[in-house]
């Protein structure tokens, strides 16, 4: 079966290329940033893990307004003055050598970064049909693991060498790609504003949606899993298990891999909020049973046998994170008033930061600390958000039908 990685040809390419040009330079960055910081402009751990905090908390708070100003103003211009203003926070860690100076550039970096995402949902919304949107996320998704990984190449190059200059060659590839995906953001059709606030509708309506203020949780819980692979799995290996160290990095390309052969198939299904409602739930039993058989990997044993548990583990991990992924741009999508969907696709996409800020403290902590028994309660509780997903869309849906175009808020 001959497997596609990109959408077809039109404006879903041109997505797609915009998302290839930032990721290839993102991928090199996420591998390089952390040394960088520490060898060149000497900073401590914790001060590069405060600053990182502090500004994906600033970020989640910014999508929102930002998404709302991408309505107002028009998605296409706003996602390229973002892509702009990414490029030009990248730009500056070739400069800087203090705490503060770059405790500013990572909060304008995470505030572009959160702004950028709501701006380019809002921007595929008004270029691409709604029955096509997951599809299409889905490609952008496969097309996004592919440059991340052709990025953590480069980037891994400029770690062998170990200079100055090759760090600064990453982020100047970072800065330039982020400068190529506004070139191609610029060349997607233009999408007309939304129309001014009714009298007496609040200036961000999806604050005071409370049944997507639920949906929007319930995602967040979900999107815990997202340091699994990054941090967590790999500390897990190298402080619990028998299994060699090289296993991390394999288990990296496994998840890459996957991504792009089998998000577009996976996300196939899922049209409308109940396959999506099912995709999740799917997604949410997966992954128990992922977290069981990574647990299982810390019994004594042979290195080979913690081996295969991870590799199993890991398989039903990527398998539970494409059903996910593709239920949530769904459930995303549809809940969302076709007037404002840049202020909450900039809400709805709040549950990225947090997992970033918060998922890395309570993983290691969970997992680490308590061993298997922390694996066990953490596929319990994502279990849990997963069942619970179905009845919150569907309240939110009830009410979002009931309301109206213009008056789908539950009052404060």
């Amino acid at each position: 079966m001959t497997l596609r990685f990109l959408p077809p040809p039109g404006v879903p390419r041109r997505l797609a290329a915009a998302q290839l040009g930032n990721s290839v330079g993102d991928g090199a960055y996420y591998v390089c940033s952390a040394l960088y910081f520490t060898r060149i402009v000497g900073l401590s751990p914790a001060q590069i893990g405060l600053g990182l905090t502090v500004a994906w908390a600033v970020g989640s708070v910014a999508g929102v307004p930002l998404g709302a100003f991408a309505d107002r103003r028009g998605p296409r211009g706003t996602s390229v003055l973002l892509a702009l203003a990414t490029a030009a926070s990248v730009a500056s860690f070739l400069v800087i050598r203090s705490f503060w100076a770059f405790l500013l550039a990572v909060v304008c970096y995470a505030t572009a970064q959160c702004g950028l995402a709501a701006a380019r949902q809002a921007l595929l919304a008004g270029v691409v049909a709604p029955g096509e949107r997951t599809g299409v996320l889905a490609h952008l998704q496969a097309v996004l693991n592919g440059g991340l990984a052709v990025g953590a190449a480069l980037g891994g190059l400029a770690l062998g060498a170990g200079t100055e200059r090759a760090y600064l060659a990453v982020f100047t590839l970072d800065a330039a790609s982020f400068l190529l995906c506004a070139a191609f953001l610029l060349r997607l059709p233009a999408v007309a504003p939304v129309p001014g606030r009714a009298a007496g509708e609040p200036r961000l309506a999806v604050l005071r949606d409370r049944p997507y203020a639920l949906v929007t949780l319930l995602n967040a819980v979900l999107l815990l899993r997202m340091p699994l692979l990054s941090l967590a799995i790999p500390l897990w290996i190298v402080e619990r298990t028998s299994a060699p160290g090289w296993l991390v990095s394999a288990l990296f390309v496994l998840n890459t891999a996957a991504v792009m052969l089998f998000q577009v198939r996976v996300a196939r299904p899922v049209t409308g909020l109940d396959s999506a409602g099912r995709a999740v739930r799917r997604s949410g039993l997966v992954t128990a049973a992922s977290c069981a058989v990574f647990a299982l990997s810390a019994l004594p044993g042979a290195g080979w046998a913690a081996a295969l548990l991870l590799v199993a583990g890991a398989v039903l991990q990527v398998d539970a994170e494409m059903r996910q992924s593709a239920g949530s741009w769904q459930i995303g999508f549809s809940l969302a008033p076709a007037e404002r969907i840049g202020q909450y696709q900039g809400f709805f996409g709040t549950g990225v930061p947090v997992a970033r800020t918060l998922g890395p403290l309570l993983l290691t902590s969970l997992l680490l600390l308590w061993g298997i028994p922390g694996w066990l309660l953490l596929g319990a509780v994502l279990l849990g958000a997963s069942y619970a997903m179905g009845p919150a869309v569907r309240r939110a849906g009830t009410v979002r039908r009931g309301s109206g175009p213009r008056e789908a808020v539950v009052p404060g």
